[in-house]
């Protein structure tokens, strides 16, 4: 078989090696002195055309090969093109469900009136009068469109990307609306307060928790206040290192347009290309580099929040004030319930002169977690620290890029060297990723103490590359794991159309329950799928955050359900097992993906019964028509 790549025979005998990372046309290779590109090469077309394209392909298709070089006769017998790499059709490999060509196809099926035919959910429109003739003279943007409205019906979790799929949702959104600036916030919070209309606000959509979603038994009309108009920076103060932003800008946006001025907020979480800040701060967001720029409370200097009965927001912008409760922490964490966020000052930094990744292997998830608690205990984490168990570990292995020749060469004797010379176990040993920030004479420094630490604990430097691989593995994890109303086609179809469905969810827990935890909440999966005749599934977790009392966990969870009915009842009730286990274990009830509808049944005992009441008295006073009744946190009450 020809491995994960063609290779040319001919290429082989004469040069002593493969054609390394993609197949060389011979003839152009002597004729021209170097490889042909990443894709081979059609010598005559290419000396025709001055382009790489496989010219039998552009005859017969009238059309060149796309991004891709194709296996003509694999396209002519199963219809479709090679996915990303040309594929050898005797080789013997399994083509992989997807291809670019299979997932235009798909995209370009879907259209408005496709959605709004398969899903007639114009029929539930409950639009009042009133409301939309005084909002049509408002002159702000708006729609009723199936599409407009089904798109900001939901958000990233399992369920609700299922419901997409396979379902119908009980109720989306009548119509949306995309105010341009505060002020325009201002009046439709108002317009909605007058005609009891309730309104939700959607940010990027990347909501975990059903934050996004509509209460089914809500009898008003349900307005979906999208705030991605609301993108710009405002202004930037370099002399005292803040910025003003609206709420709306998109984290890979705010991060560009700060760069081009030498700086950045630091903040990057695993969704920052589609979140927005406005959702960071209604859910207390987290980013990978934590540990040098601060949690979005740490980055948060002000905030400004519409709500029915007027604009919360502080006057003073100084670095520390004592005045009375900081109501910064009311607006932070309150998921869309109390108002809509418009605009927030927040601290930036100085771009770093040097950035460096790092991986250290251990022996086992036990040496990685105390070696993580000792690095924060001596405070000299780098910008991020993340340390992977070993079934994570090896789905990190699996998504590796092919080697070179050379490469699998290198690859054997690191293997050699760590199971047989270090006595590692491959069914064991684990492997955490570093990334550090700052001028480079920091950067030494931190990170000869921090090997100067993984030492201590039987751990072994693995190199720059591999924290770099794996800390863009969080990214990939994300994109195999979510989806929007379109990426879904092409993400989370690739596991539920193979009866996988899969999710992650995360928490909290001091240091000398976390080791404990892990193992628990892992028992307790293994168990009930047991329990419920479910064979094949998967259990990960690993460590993304640390602080001086205790680190953040994720875990990642699927199976496939082939043979079962109703898998996703059965995900719900096993990832609320596996939540009731977290909190027996001194977890919390989340770190950073709030609380939502999906894990409400659990706020009131974390929070206590005075907690409750006195955010439902905050709630009652900001809001007492209810308009913002999504329900997250509570169940709305009518």
């Amino acid at each position: 078989a020809s491995h994960l790549q063609p290779v040319n025979l001919l290429f082989f005998p004469l040069f002593k090696e493969p054609s390394h990372l993609q197949p060389v046309n011979l003839l152009f290779f002597l004729i021209f002195k170097e490889p042909s590109h990443l894709q081979p090469v059609n010598l005559l077309f290419f000396l025709i055309f001055k382009e790489p394209v496989n010219l039998l392909f552009f005859l017969i298709f009238k059309e060149p090969s796309h991004l891709q070089p194709v296996n003509l006769l694999f396209l002519l017998i199963f219809k479709e093109p090679s996915h990303l790499q040309p594929v050898n059709l005797w080789s013997g490999i399994e083509p992989m469900p997807f291809s670019k060509h299979t997932i235009e196809q798909r995209i370009s099926a879907i259209s408005v009136d496709n959605v709004d035919k398969l899903t007639s959910y114009r029929e539930f429109l409950l639009v009042c009068a009133g409301f939309l003739s005084a909002l049509e003279a408002l002159g702000l943007p708006h729609s009723l469109s199936g599409v407009d409205r089904l798109v900001r019906a939901h958000g990233h979790a399992l369920n609700e990307i299922f419901m997409l799929r396979e379902g119908r949702f009980p109720r989306i959104p009548d119509l949306v609306v995309w105010p341009g600036c505060h002020d325009d916030v201002v009046k439709l919070v108002q317009l909605a307060h007058t005609h009891d209309v309730v309104l939700i606000p959607f940010g990027g959509g990347t909501s975990v928790s059903g934050a996004v979603s509509c209460p089914s038994n809500d009898p008003r009309t349900i307005l979906s206040l999208d705030t991605s108009q609301m993108n710009r920076i405002l202004w930037v103060d370099k002399e005292n290192l803040v910025a003003c932003c609206e709420s709306g800008i998109v984290g890979q946006d705010l991060e560009r347009q700060l760069q081009e001025q030498g700086l950045t907020t630091g903040h990057e979480p695993d969704s920052y290309e589609f979140s927005s800040l406005g959702g960071w701060v209604a859910t207390r967001a987290s980013g990978m580099k934590k540990n040098v720029y601060g949690n979005i409370e740490d980055l948060l200097v002000n905030v400004r929040m519409v709500t029915p009965t007027g604009v919360l927001q502080k006057q003073c912008r100084g670095p520390r004030v004592s005045c009375g409760p900081d109501f910064n922490h009311v607006v932070m964490g309150s998921e869309g319930t109390l108002g809509v966020i418009t605009e927030v000052i927040l601290k930036v930094r100085p771009l770093p002169s040097c950035k460096k990744y790092g991986s250290i292997v251990f022996p086992n998830f036990e040496c990685g977690v105390l070696c993580l608690r000792e690095i924060a205990r001596q405070r000299c984490q780098p910008a991020s620290i993340r340390l992977m168990d070993n079934e994570q570990f090896k789905f990190g292995q699996a998504l590796r890029p092919v080697p070179s020749y050379l490469g699998l060469v290198l690859d054997g004797v690191k293997k050699f060297y760590i199971t047989t010379i270090k006595k590692f176990d491959m069914d064991t040993m684990c492997v955490a990723t570093l990334l550090l920030e700052g001028d480079h004479k920091q950067v030494d420094t931190q990170e000869n103490k921090i090997y100067e630490i993984v030492v201590k604990f039987g751990g072994i430097p693995a190199g720059e590359k591999n924290g770099e691989r794996g800390y863009m593995l969080t990214f990939v994890i994300a994109y195999i794991r979510v989806g929007s109303m379109f990426t879904v086609i092409i993400e989370r179809d690739l596991g539920l159309e193979h009866n996988i469905v899969a999710e992650s969810f995360e928490t909290s827990v001091p240091w000398d329950r976390t080791l404990s935890l892990c193992r628990n909440v892992k028992h307790c999966i293994a168990e009930q799928c047991k329990a419920l005749g479910i064979q094949h599934f998967m259990t990960s977790c690993r460590v993304t955050q640390t602080y001086d009392v205790g680190s953040c966990v994720y875990f990642y969870f699927g199976f496939n359900w082939t043979g079962l009915s109703d898998p996703l009842r059965i995900y719900e009730s096993l990832e609320a097992r596996a939540r009731e286990e977290i909190l027996a274990s001194g977890g919390s009830i989340s770190h950073h993906h709030g609380v939502g509808k999906m894990r409400a049944r659990w706020y009131q005992t974390q929070v206590s019964d005075t907690g409750v009441r006195l955010y439902q008295a905050t709630k009652s006073s900001l809001d007492p028509k209810n308009i913002f009744a999504s329900g997250n946190l509570l169940a709305s009450k009518l």
